[in-house]
């Protein structure tokens, strides 16, 4: 997931993203990407909601996913095999054990079963590696092939082997202050049978001595066997807990492309369209895309599904207008995912898509009125948009949509051209889709050099084609689709006179 970090998925807070998880539906994406699964769950979550800013490490994973797109069957083997190897891990391990005797025999049933997959990933790397032609995965390949070769499983399983201690422990020790026993110190291991030549140098001795079981001489002697063994059971879990470390990161990586694989097969099943975006810098104030639409509304809607083209280079605002229901808000949602899925190094829902990347995107939607809130409509939009302001950088990306619209025409205009004036003075890029026809027509004054306007566009016949094209704002497009829904006919302007 980066080229000199580890990836970590984690159930953090998400209270300060709840606006932004819930105008853009992302649980929607991330149940595509995870097909029931917490765990990848998890891992989309955190790798969406923590967008990479720097082009170069999102072309790191663009490389990885690319691999994966092309031999989706090994990239799922892979990932099969290091999840077997995390419930192994699992199994073999249980919290609770202070015995350093218990400690070590856990330690060394969890190597045990993790050698054996260790062997399986080995071979896996003999037979796919020379399919895959990222960076990261050919780093990956070196390292398996030149650390887990045969000869180092071998000495690996034959030391488990040898600490078992199934046979005994041999320590020696001296006297110390008070003739307590100090300087315990673990000795080579007697070999299994009788006939070893450690069993036989013990066996010189006639001095002997039985303790009964379970009194306290049994429970000292139990107690020098811990003292005796604790420094082999720490370095035998740390060990464990190393490969199976190994094993989890490579399982929690893998998982995000694995969830990028299903989400592009349920797309890819639907007849519709991805592809890598090119992401630059945020100076470049880049957004191009062709066939950009919504991927949470193509994974929840059975029907067609119609993506949209944009020409928004060295802009700062878009502003959309035009009819209810004509796709506005779709796409809106439809840019902002472009942009997470982006900086998080998946493909993106379009045709082609070339985009500045975002320090952060921030949503300010518009809320339906009730009893939870704890003051008026306009106060509630004014509050969300002072908490947005506090959390904005220069870079960030603002998605409005019917924000204001609680007031009147001529407050609400004044109120959300204040704002955008600020925000984009600032290097702040917005979105703002409104029916708010006096504030889009003063953005259309006073900036035309910086903006884009964009028009739902409605049919002859009242239907939508979900199309949204450039063009100035219109001042009746709202009032034309009241009319339509009151009245149940369009509104037909008057004939010019001849």
């Amino acid at each position: 997931m980066f080229p000199d970090a580890d990836f970590a998925p984690a159930a953090t807070d998400t209270t300060p993203l709840h606006d932004l998880i819930d105008d853009l539906e992302l649980p929607g994406l991330w149940a595509g990407m995870a097909r029931g699964d917490g765990r990848l769950t998890l891992i989309a979550r955190t790798a969406t909601l923590t967008p990479l800013t720097d082009p170069a490490t999102i072309a790191h994973r663009q490389d990885v996913l690319g691999d994966c797109l092309r031999d989706p069957a090994a990239a799922r083997a892979l990932y099969d095999l290091a999840d077997a190897a995390v419930t192994a891990g699992q199994a073999g391990t249980r919290a609770g054990a202070r015995n350093p005797e218990v400690l070590l025999n856990r330690s060394l049933r969890t190597l045990e079963l993790l050698c054996g997959h260790l062997r399986t990933l080995n071979a896996f790397t003999a037979a796919h590696a020379p399919r895959f032609h990222s960076a990261a995965f050919t780093r990956l390949f070196e390292t398996i092939r030149d650390q887990l070769t045969d000869d180092y499983l071998g000495e690996l399983e034959a030391l488990v082997r040898r600490i078992d201690f199934d046979h005994g422990v041999i320590a020696t020790a001296h006297l110390g202050d008070g003739n307590g026993s100090t300087g315990f110190r673990l000795r080579e291991p007697p070999a299994k049978g009788r006939g070893s030549a450690t069993w036989r140098r013990l066996k010189r001795s006639r001095l002997t001595y039985t303790i009964p079981g379970y009194d306290d001489d049994w429970r000292v002697l139990t107690a020098f066997r811990g003292r005796v063994l604790k420094v082999i059971a720490d370095a035998a879990t740390e060990a464990a807990n190393d490969v199976r470390g190994f094993f989890t990161a490579l399982h929690d990586e893998l998982g995000f492309y694995i969830g990028c694989l299903n989400l592009a097969e349920t797309l890819a099943d639907r007849g519709l369209p991805i592809c890598l975006p090119t992401p630059r810098p945020p100076a470049d104030h880049a957004l191009t895309a062709q066939d950009l639409y919504d991927p949470c509304l193509a994974l929840r809607h059975r029907g067609p599904v119609t993506g949209n083209d944009i020409t928004a280079d060295e802009t700062d605002l878009i502003v959309i207008t035009g009819a209810n229901g004509g796709g506005k808000t779709t796409f809106l949602r439809g840019v902002g995912i472009a942009h997470l899925m982006m900086q998080s190094g998946m493909f993106v829902t379009a045709r082609a898509l070339t985009a500045s990347t975002t320090g952060r995107v921030h949503t300010h939607f518009r809320r339906e009125e009730d009893q939870t809130m704890a003051s008026g409509k306009l106060e509630e939009e004014l509050i969300r948009m002072s908490a947005i302001a506090d959390a904005l950088h220069p870079g960030d990306l603002v998605l409005c949509n019917e924000s204001f619209m609680s007031t009147n025409e001529r407050e609400g205009s004044t109120i959300a051209a204040e704002i955008v004036r600020a925000l984009t003075d600032l290097g702040i890029r917005v979105v703002f889709v409104t029916h708010l026809y006096d504030f889009a027509h003063r953005m259309l004054t006073d900036r035309p050099a910086r903006s884009l306007f964009l028009g739902a566009a409605r049919g002859r016949d009242g239907e939508r084609p979900f199309r949204l094209t450039p063009g100035v704002p219109s001042p009746t497009a709202h009032a034309a689709d009241l009319y339509a829904r009151v009245f149940g006919e369009p509104l037909n302007p008057p004939a010019e006179d001849a």
